[in-house]
Parts: structure tokens; sequence; C-alpha cells
């Protein structure tokens, strides 16, 4: 055979921006972004993490430079994107999570998960978007959630950030197939994180999040980072304005 049939799944010579990279899922994609042949950009608060991971890459053989950028500062990351000669592949990563019932929610949380979750993903694809257009080409791959299509009491604010989401990945899929570029997203489940970990293991909530997955186990972050690169990949080059759930089945009950 002179062709193969099979898509590739490699991402080699590409230029990869993962935000929230320096821990959990961020770090997982980060790290598989570059196994798959990516150059990445790592970006998030912390800059002691974010070294890790770079080493990490860096000691695989692979590349990667560490960006430090609160996604949620407008002009510092259209400063720091704006350095970024190439791109082809956004993973919209950067998220914060903070439980709390409507009546006990108080201001500083509602701030902080619209501020990060919703206007720092604007902000961050703007800024990316910026330079796949140049290109006429390029990926962005939204973080979203089960939350994102379903309703989860005392996370009404989260459920709602990645309903906005969702809803930001499908407009600006269409906007912007005319360019070239990709809009899609990623609907993880309970993710089973050195973070979250400890709280999954809780009979109560970690039992309760359990009886919800039909394939009856947590998601580990290798789950989700499969999800991505294919995503990124050639092999996915017909998707767009989708959401791909990686949540064992929620979602379809």
């Amino acid at each position: 055979m002179s062709e193969s049939t099979l898509p590739s799944m490699r991402v080699d010579g590409q230029v990869a921006l993962v935000t929230g990279a320096g821990r959990g899922i961020g770090r997982g994609c980060a790290i598989a972004l570059a196994e798959a042949g990516a150059e990445v950009i790592a970006m998030s608060r912390t800059e002691a993490e974010l070294k890790e991971v770079v080493a990490e890459i860096q000691d695989a053989g692979g590349t990667a430079t560490p960006v430090v950028c609160d996604v949620s500062d407008g002009a510092a990351v259209r400063e720091r994107i704006s350095e970024i000669q190439e791109l082809d592949i956004l993973v919209n990563n950067a998220g914060i999570l903070r439980a709390s019932s409507l009546l006990e929610l108080s201001e500083e949380d509602l701030d902080a998960m619209l501020q990060i979750n919703c206007r720092g993903a604007v902000l961050v694809a703007q800024a990316a978007v910026q330079i796949m257009e140049r290109q006429g080409s390029g990926v962005v791959i939204n973080m979203s959630s089960t939350f994102g299509v379903n309703g989860r009491a005392n996370n009404s604010v989260y459920s709602a950030t990645k309903h906005f989401i969702e809803g930001f990945t499908k407009s600006t899929a269409v906007e912007l197939a005319p360019a070239g570029i990709r809009v899609v997203a990623v609907g993880p489940t309970a993710i089973d994180t050195p973070l979250t970990h400890e709280r999954l293991k809780d009979p109560e909530l970690g039992g309760d999040l359990l009886a919800r997955i039909p394939l009856g186990r947590f998601g580990q972050i290798n789950d989700v980072v499969g999800a991505v690169v294919f995503l990124a990949s050639p092999a996915a080059a017909l998707v767009s304005g989708t959401t791909l759930m990686v949540d064992g089945g929620w979602s379809a009950q």
C-alpha cells in the first residue's frame, strides 16, 4: 500500500500552547502533546510547577517553554501570547472549581470562577486565534466538563461556566471555520488527580459521583489527554463545534 488509510495522531513540528499546564489535566496535556511531537508552550500562574513540567518534557527529549501568566489578566495574556511566532494548537484548560450552594456562594468565589473559567478562556482564545488566523489554520481545544451538559447541586456557578464553554465552542467554531480554524471541547467527568484524590475517596461525595458513571470508575488524566491529542491531530481534521465527552457514559443518562 502506497498510502495509509489510518490518519496520523502525531503532531510533529506543531506548536501547542497549554494553559493551566502546571498541574493535573493541563500538565498531562502538555506532556502528552510533547510526546506526540509538538513543541509545547506551558502556561500557568505558578513558575515552580511550570519548571517541573518543562523539565520532565525536556528530559524525555521533547521541547517545552514555560510562560508565567494569569489568564484572567488581559494585558498579560495579550503580551505573552503576542510573543509567540507560530501557534497550531491551543489547549484552553485553565480553570477553577469552588463548590458552594447558591445561598452560601461568596462574591469572591463567584468572581474568581467567572474571571478564570469564562473571561480567561475568551482572552486566551482571542489572542491565540489572531496568530492562527494569519496562518490560515489551527485548533482550539476548550476544557468543558460533565457539568457543561448536566446540572449539579452545589456547583451552580461552576456548571454555568462550563455551559458557557459549550456555547463559546459552538459559536466560535462556526465563526472561525472560514479561517481554517477548528474549535472543539473535551468534557471530562470526575478525574482522579493528586488534587482531587482525597475528595474522591470520600464515601459521600465520591460515592455519589461514582454512582453516576455507568462505566463504574473515575477518570484518569490519561483518559483526557488521549482525547486532547486526538482532537489536536490530523485524525480529527473534520471535527469542529462539538464536545468529546470523557465521562464514562454519565451524559448519556
